[in-house]
């Protein structure tokens, strides 16, 4: 442990988020002195996942943050609930579930997958198929039809019963458009459009109507329901063109066992085998009163290390930021209902999307969308016979009494009819803002780089990915010509090898 202060380091990174993880990959190969740091005792940081045991932890970390303090930390006003007969219901040992703070799904196009790949990383991660999307009509006569299957293919539109045929044909004439809506013969319908409302633009456009413009409004994943022409066929074109890429009946993967907490361990893998060398529940403190060229830090271990760069991420919440409340609960059903096959050939999905769109859907005051991502025990997040939701929704003074209003009605929707709805037997809440949405760099022969904080969308956004190629590059100086997150198997392992055992 002396040793380690007795030469510089390249880089000191601080946090095991997906962005700082992910640097630790694209550096693994580089021959740099890394320290790979954590003031917490577990991976992940904003993209962890817990166990029950770990989430009662962080929620008591995170409980007293209120809406008024001058300074916001990224996640505030944590609670959880257990049921008090959860054990009888089904509950299990606390480290048979994994709760992720970062349950996005990722599109089968992104480029996060790309770099996985040309890394060599994807071999660490075991991808689960995302294939179900529904929207919630609260207006159907009866609990069965509740739930409307989203068409996002010709076969789709044509076979679904609960579109009339006049309109199938409209629908289908939005879709052959938005596959291929940014082409020369395209762009003509919706330039000059851009920042019109999308719904606006499909009824002057299109004629969808308001049951149709739901389908479509759904796969645009947003939170606010004022999405931009620009913003909404980017979204849907995504959606659509993802759809088959890596195989029948699904858009997006999700990684097992927390989702992009998965990645960011495979990542610091990569970086240790490179030989990087991490330390959890340690913090570091930059000493002000150091001179020179480089950096010096005070660890909570009591060691002195030194070093001309700094990577870290951005803690607190921007004033005034965008603020969701997410619900998560452990139910003691599996849902079949949302994850059958409907595509021949296709995986069984193991996330299914139901939206909750307009005041028609829970009978609500409020407009603003609510998303539940229903994940079943595949994803390694809860035994077998079980389900975790994560519903999500704009924070407002009525946000959580809407999530458990669209809890209570997804639950009797998925339930066969006769039979009893599943019993809810933990919860956890909590809110998440944004800081900053600019990494924060300094440059010179002491460079620092902090990470803005994840994003709050539902699917993984790959704007984030060009921070860490910034920070790579600000790590590797004139280095920075070497070809970026494109690596050969190390040597003796073939493609059926681990890399990292």
């Amino acid at each position: 442990m002396e040793s380690l202060g007795d030469e510089p380091w390249d880089v000191v990174i601080c946090g095991t988020g997906l962005q700082q993880s992910l640097l630790a990959l694209a550096l693994s190969r580089s021959k740099k002195r890394i320290l790979h740091i954590d003031p917490n005792d577990y991976y992940g940081q904003h993209e962890a996942a817990f166990s029950l045991q770990e989430v009662d932890s962080w929620a008591n970390t995170y409980a007293g943050t209120s809406r008024e303090d001058t300074t916001q930390s990224i996640f505030k006003n944590v609670t959880t609930w257990k049921h008090p007969q959860a054990i009888d219901h089904g509950l299990s040992f606390p480290r048979a579930y994994s709760l992720a703070l970062a349950p996005q799904f990722i599109h089968t196009r992104s480029k996060l997958l790309d770099q996985l790949v040309s890394s060599r990383a994807y071999k660490q991660v075991e991808f689960l198929a995302v294939g179900s999307f529904f929207v919630f009509d609260g207006e159907a006569n009866d609990t069965s039809s509740k739930l409307a299957r989203i068409p996002s293919s010709r076969e789709d539109v044509f076979s679904t019963q609960s579109i009339p045929a006049r309109s199938k044909r409209s629908l289908m004439k939005f879709l052959k458009f938005v596959i291929d809506y940014d082409s020369e013969e395209q762009r003509p319908i919706w330039r000059g459009q851009e920042q019109k409302l999308l719904s606006e633009f499909l009824a002057s456009e299109f004629k969808l109507d308001a049951n149709l413009q739901k389908y479509i409004l759904a796969l645009t994943l947003t939170l606010d329901g004022h999405v931009t022409v620009a913003n909404g066929l980017a979204s849907i074109h995504r959606h659509l063109t993802s759809t088959g890429l890596f195989g029948p009946g699904f858009c997006a993967v999700y990684p097992k066992w927390g989702g992009l907490s998965e990645v960011a361990q495979v990542g610091c893998r990569a970086g240790a085998v490179g030989g990087g060398i991490y330390m959890l529940d340690t913090k570091a403190e930059v000493d002000d009163s150091a001179s020179g060229k480089e950096i010096s830090f005070k660890l909570s271990n009591g060691l002195t290390v030194r070093s001309t760069k700094y990577v870290t991420s951005q803690y607190d919440a921007a004033p005034g930021a965008q603020t969701i409340t997410r619900l998560v609960a452990i139910v003691n059903s599996p849902l079949r209902s949302l994850f059958e096959v409907i595509v021949e050939g296709a995986p069984t999905p193991a996330v299914a999307v139901v939206a909750f769109l307009g005041r028609s859907a829970l009978g609500s005051t409020s407009s603003d969308p609510i998303y539940a991502l229903v994940h079943s025990s595949e994803t390694g997040e809860c035994p077998a016979s079980q389900s975790v939701i994560y519903l999500t929704i704009l924070s407002s003074p009525r946000s959580v009494d809407q999530l458990e209003s669209a809890l209570d009605a997804l639950l009797t929707a998925a339930t066969p009819v006769g039979a009893t709805p599943p019993t809810c037997l933990y919860k956890l809440q909590y809110e998440q803002s944004l800081s900053p949405r600019e990494p924060s760099i300094t440059r010179g022969c002491k460079s620092t780089f902090a990470f803005p904080s994840p994003s709050l969308n539902l699917a993984f956004d790959d704007s984030c990915l060009e921070a860490v190629e910034e920070a790579w590059k600000l790590v590797m100086g004139e280095d920075a010509e070497e070809e970026y997150m494109i690596f050969q198997d190390r040597e003796g392992v073939g493609d059926d090898d681990e890399i990292y055992d």
